[in-house]
Parts: C-alpha cells; structure tokens; sequence
C-alpha cells in the first residue's frame, strides 16, 4: 500500500509523511477547537468551519502534489516578474487593504470572495529572488559593493513594504534572507554591519513615532506587545510638593488590546499546565471555551492541553525540527546552488514561523499572530505553506531523479 502510494509522491518521502501527519493533527486540533467559533458565527454548527479548513488543506495538498511534479526550475525566470508583482500587491494593500485591528494586512479575491494577505506570495517570490540573485554573483558575494549591496537592495524593498501592517513577518523573513546570505557565503563582518544599520534605523523610526503620538498606530501597537510581555515592575514612588511626602503616581490605564494579549497568553500557560505531560485525549481540552484563537493564533497551547507536553509539545516540535533537517539534506545533495539557497530559504522560513507561533504559546517572545504551518486554521495561508513545501519537493524529485543511481536504475 506505502509503495503504491510512494509511487506518485515523489521527492523526499520523510517530508511527505510530515506533511500528512501536521495536517492530521490539523484536522483533530480544529475540529475539537472551534466550537466557541461556531458558537459565535454558525449557532454551533462545527460542521461547517470542519469541512471549510478540510477543504483547504485538501486543496493545499493539491497544490503541493502539482507543484511537486512541476520542474522548479520555471522559479527562476518567474521570480524576476513576480517580485514586481509582489511589491505592487504590497503597496496596494498598505494603500487600500482590508482594515482590521489598524493593520491592512489583506485584500479580497474577486468572484470567489476569499480573504488573501499578500505578504504570504511575498515571502515565497522573495525567497525565491534572492535564491537567483545569489546564485548568480555567488563568485563575487565577498565584495559588498557588487555582490551583496542589490540582494540587499531586493530584501529591504519587500520587508519594508510588509513591516508597516506586520512587523513579525518582516522580521522573519529578513532573518531568513540574512541565513540564506550566510549559507551562500557572504562575510560575516558585511551582515553584521547591515543588521547594526537596521537596528539603528528601527530604533530612530521607534523614537520618532514617541515623539509625535499617532505618526503610525503600529509603533504603539508594537510597544504594547513589548509591553505587555516585560514583567510588570513596581512603580517608583516620587516626591509630591503638596503633601510633601512620596506618592505612587496613578499608571495610565491599559487599552483593551493590551488586556486582551495578556489574557491571551495567560490562558495559553492556563492550558499548557492542564495538559501535563501525558495525553488527556482528544475533545478534552476545556480552553477551547475561554482562550482566544485556541484553532490558529494558540493551537500549540491547546493541542498541549490535549495530548500532553510529551506528545503534542516536544512531538510537534520534532516534526518541525526533523523538516528542517530534510530540507537542509536535500539543499546539500542538489547540484544546482539555486536550488540549494531556494530549498534552504523556504525550510528556515517554514520553522522559524512554526518556532514563533510554539514560543508565543510558552510566553517565550510577545505576541506575533503568526500561525502554525500547516496545523493552523486558516486560509489562503496554507495554500502558500503547501506551495513552499510543493517546490521543496520538486528540487527533492529532481534531485533524485539526476542521481546516479536513478540513472543506473533507468538505464537497466
């Protein structure tokens, strides 16, 4: 039966049974998860967001099936028209994007009325861009001038245009730019001077937004995560003239946003500590009534509750880390250095996020929104997961099918 299957999925078969074991846990999660959702929206009927998150993680598996027999090498032309395209779909988001909670992050397909957030095509197409660009001057990657200056130029354009509506994204994958350029050989004294120039230039534009209140609503929303997520210190007494004594000044009251991010993580450790270490069993996690997001933003904390920190924490966790491994195994076994920085480019942007989403649930970094590749609820977001994981196939069956053993294999 595995080899009848096996015998048209092709590529890295570790991958593959990844893939389908994330998007069971999937299945389980969400649907034991989503009935104050429905509750909400569908007067109860879990039925219905079942069948819309089965139906698009069935079509995101189609896609990556699609993609996976298609040659990647199509990536390589198509990744200079679609960074444009890109760029323009970022700006005209920013511009005239779907407002929620201050941030134009998506706008809506026509006819099929689908909520789509750009950044996801947009991370793939930039990836995929500088994977070109540092194939092609990976002979002068150590003058900075002419070998690194315009991967960074690329880089800079697209983070900058994500970083006003989400600042987790951009941050993710500019650190995963920055490892691709690393793998490839860039010096470390060059990255360094460029992360130094973009924390001096961050900060500044932080500094500025304290100055004038309201410049950009996102620099308050950013401070607010910080925090929210920095331990509370015990507010310093000063001297009052009137009363001439110390006083403790009266603290300004949160927001309804801060509140709410900190009773968001507080029930996600509320849920972490009910699951112990061994499983509960499925349907018997109780945060699904109280904790906000428990099927996308905490799915980590609630699929804790549910199957205990040994299988459904540390387990999930391995998934994610033996996937990185693989894909790092294939970038090492292809030939081509495209197909390498591309392979390694979309595996760290795959774990990274999946890393951030687990070390939001922990309380480990403040709050980012950024779901669970693949486990998540969501929508247009898994399709583009399935595609990263679609073209890393494709190098993998390529890769094989160029080996010499497949060779030998053919020719008796």
């Amino acid at each position: 039966m595995t080899d009848k299957l096996f015998k048209y999925l092709q590529g890295d078969k570790v991958i593959w049974i990844i893939a389908m074991i994330l998007g069971l846990i999937s299945i389980l999660a969400v649907y034991s998860s989503i009935s104050s959702l429905a509750h909400k929206f569908q007067g109860g009927n879990t039925f219905y967001f079942l069948m819309k998150h089965g139906l698009m993680l069935l079509s995101g598996f189609v896609i990556m099936y699609v993609v996976h027999k298609s040659p990647h090498r199509y990536i390589y032309r198509l990744s200079q028209l679609l960074v444009w395209v890109s760029a323009i779909l970022l700006l005209y988001t920013l511009l005239f994007g779907n407002d929620i909670n201050d941030a134009k992050r998506w706008i809506t397909i026509p006819i099929i009325n689908q909520s789509f957030q750009t950044s996801d095509l947009a991370k793939i197409v930039l990836i995929a861009y500088v994977a070109r660009m540092l194939s092609q001057r990976s002979e002068i990657l150590s003058d900075f001038k002419k070998g690194v200056l315009p991967v960074v130029g690329a880089i800079l354009a697209i983070c900058l245009l994500i970083l006003p509506a989400n600042f987790s994204t951009a941050f993710l994958l500019l650190t995963t730019c920055f490892m691709m350029m690393f793998m490839a050989g860039v010096k470390v004294s060059h990255l360094l001077a460029l992360a130094g120039l973009g924390v001096v230039g961050f900060s500044l534009f932080l500094a500025l937004g304290s100055v004038i209140p309201g410049l950009d609503k996102r620099v308050d929303t950013w401070k607010s995560r910080l925090a929210s997520f920095m331990p509370e210190k015990a507010p310093e007494k000063v001297w009052d003239q009137t009363t001439m004594n110390f006083i403790v000044p009266e603290e300004a009251p949160k927001t309804e946003l801060d509140l709410q991010r900190n009773y968001q993580v507080e029930m996600a450790k509320i849920a972490i500590h009910r699951g112990g270490l061994l499983p509960n069993g499925p349907g018997k996690g109780t945060s699904r009534n109280y904790m906000p997001h428990p099927y996308s933003d905490m799915i980590y904390a609630f699929i804790i509750e549910e199957y205990g920190s040994i299988i459904g924490g540390v387990g999930l966790l391995m998934l994610y880390i033996i996937l990185l491994f693989r894909i790092l195994k294939i970038a090492g076994q292809t030939e081509k250095k495209f197909s390498a920085y591309l392979a390694m480019g979309l595996g760290f942007l795959l774990v990274f996020q999946a890393l951030a989403n687990m070390a939001v649930a922990v309380n480990l970094i403040p709050v980012t929104g950024q779901p669970l590749p693949l486990v998540s609820m969501g929508g247009t977001s898994l399709w583009f997961t399935c595609l990263a994981l679609g073209i890393i196939l494709s190098i993998s069956r390529e890769t094989q099918l160029s080996s010499p053993t497949a060779k030998t294999a053919k020719i008796a």
